[in-house]
């Protein structure tokens, strides 16, 4: 099997406890969202909120990876470009001062906007100007 298949297979991967085992980093994402969404909102100390960014970004990593694994298409397509987005927003927490809020809402609304909007942008490739379900 060459690289290129490799990443990008024909046909998506997947293996047993696949759709549990979203639901659960899924669930595990939310949670974190909330709490630290929370702590910023009523300006609670770093210690409170730090943790749930951690399990934000963690869970995060973990769903985009299991993403990948199933088929790499998703790098390239606009779920996946939101998601690199929404990492890099995230992780200014860690170092901004100021613009918590702002940076919260925003990875909010672009999850929100990106999750429910039609399969026409979610699977649209920015590299090819159409939807793309594999390479």
């Amino acid at each position: 099997m060459s690289l290129f298949r490799s990443i990008f297979p024909e046909k998506s991967r997947t293996f047993s406890g696949q759709r549990w085992t979203k639901i659960s980093l899924r669930t595990v994402h939310l949670l974190g969202v909330a709490g630290m969404g929370g702590g910023f909102l009523y300006s609670s100390p770093e210690q409170f909120w730090k943790p749930y960014l951690i399990a934000t970004l963690i869970s995060g990593i973990a769903f985009m990876l299991q993403e990948i694994w199933s088929n790499g298409v998703w790098l390239i397509q606009v779920r996946g470009i939101a998601v690199f987005l929404k990492l890099i927003l995230l992780s200014f927490l860690l170092f901004s001062s100021g613009f918590e809020v702002i940076i919260i809402f925003s990875v909010i609304i672009i999850s929100g906007v990106i999750s429910h909007a039609p399969g026409e942008l979610r699977y649209f490739s920015v590299f090819h100007g159409r939807r793309i379900e594999a390479l």
